[in-house]
């Protein structure tokens, strides 16, 4: 079989506070939804800016990092996967859908004055099965006195 990917980025800003719940097994989900915004040029050559909404849901650690620091009007960078969930609508017997977008990267991109409670630029990956990704910088913390020893300059290091 022929190999296909299921792959979203979008960048935006959050609509309203998240929605923290648990399931009953204890996993935590946070569900939230995004707006993003194109350009278009209508009939008469005007722009016009078109909003569209998308949803979201993040689950484990990723929905705790919501949960503290996502709020609305914070703009957020995502990457995740489409996926639709279907069912019968008990009052009319309908099948309905709802088109959600799993988390699998989230990076904030607002800082407090922007609307988020959070810093700004705080990176959260998580791999598919749910587990922390290795995004953290392992290089070595240099104190301050390193670096201005570091940065003097003789004149054996100017080139004319």
């Amino acid at each position: 079989m022929a190999r296909s990917v299921n792959k979203v980025t979008l960048l935006g800003n959050v609509g309203k506070d998240p929605e923290i719940r648990s399931t009953p097994s204890g996993v935590m989900v946070a569900s939230f939804s995004i707006a993003t915004s194109d350009r278009q040029k209508d009939a008469q050559g005007n722009w016009q800016d078109k909003t569209e909404w998308h949803n979201l849901k993040a689950f484990n650690r990723t929905a705790e990092i919501v949960r503290d620091y996502v709020k609305k009007g914070a703009k957020l960078y995502i990457e995740g996967k489409i996926t639709t969930n279907t069912w019968d609508d008990k009052e009319s017997g309908q099948k309905r859908y709802k088109t959600e977008i799993l988390v699998n990267e989230l990076v904030l991109l607002s800082g407090r004055e922007d609307g988020a409670s959070g810093g700004g630029g705080y990176s959260r990956g998580a791999s598919s099965t749910g587990a922390p990704a290795a995004n953290y910088d392992q290089r070595p913390q240099n104190s301050a006195e390193d670096f201005t020893q570091s940065a003097e300059i003789s004149d054996d290091d100017i080139p004319f």
